[in-house]
């Protein structure tokens, strides 16, 4: 049994998350920006299917991606290079979130973005927590993710792409400009190949919430990004004062 959570901002202790499965806490509460924010300070995380109650997790280990150890493959550095293409941050919210919405994780048929979830985010981009990192072609929105920053910590949440590498140009950029701006970590929440193949790797929770913690505390409130690039204009050569 996990405990089902009523009106009181509070989490049950990490240590009490099930094994099996991995890292799920508990259900209930609601999508209120104030809720939202108190669980990913303390390493939780929203993740539930049309018809469940909302369910809370906080995995162990916990797949995270330091910005300095990015890795780029030699085809997507190409890609980077040469193909036309702009990112822009910010610009579309709503839009990437309701595409992430029609692109199920691997192994579900359905999705986990659901309308309550939508509109939760989008209300925390308002209040300038949650971003959008987007790749443009052709003046179309072609891939992109989504994510929350506290601090010096972004949570990374789902992405999309109706292009080949749309979805990985974006990234590569937002994580490049995270380095720039002082943040230390991305959480990716659960292992995948995918993320591995970047330079994700697993920390056991105790290493994650004290990173988590230093990170958290550091200075950066709610503000909207601002940053537009094509690739024309590389990051290493572009001068933009910090958005945080």
């Amino acid at each position: 049994m996990i405990p089902w959570l009523g009106d009181t901002l509070v989490f049950p202790p990490l240590e009490t998350a099930l094994a099996e499965p991995n890292g799920l806490l508990a259900a209930g509460g609601d999508l209120s920006p104030a809720r939202l924010l108190l669980a990913y300070r303390q390493g939780i995380f929203p993740w539930f299917s049309l018809g469940e109650p909302i369910l809370w997790w906080s995995p162990d280990p916990r797949m995270v991606l330091f910005p300095a150890e990015l890795k780029v493959a030699r085809s997507l550095a190409k890609t980077l290079r040469h193909k036309p293409y702009e990112i822009r941050f910010d610009s579309a919210f709503r839009a990437v979130i309701e595409a992430c919405a029609q692109c199920p994780r691997p192994g579900q048929d359905g999705t986990w973005i659901v309308r309550d979830v939508i509109e939760a985010y989008c209300r925390l981009h308002e209040l300038g927590w949650a971003h959008s990192a987007e790749c443009w072609m052709e003046g179309e929105l072609v891939g992109g993710l989504y994510g929350v920053a506290i601090g010096g910590m972004f949570y990374g949440e789902s992405m999309f792409a109706n292009r080949p590498d749309a979805s990985k140009l974006a990234f590569v950029h937002l994580v490049r400009w995270l380095q720039t701006q002082g943040f230390g970590m991305l959480d990716c929440q659960m292992r995948t190949a995918h993320l591995a193949r970047f330079g994700a790797r697993e920390l056991p929770r105790p290493a994650f919430l004290a990173e988590l913690a230093r990170l958290t505390s550091q200075a950066g409130g709610a503000a909207k990004w601002h940053y537009r690039r094509n690739n024309a204009t590389p990051l290493e050569h572009a001068h933009e004062p910090s958005q945080r």
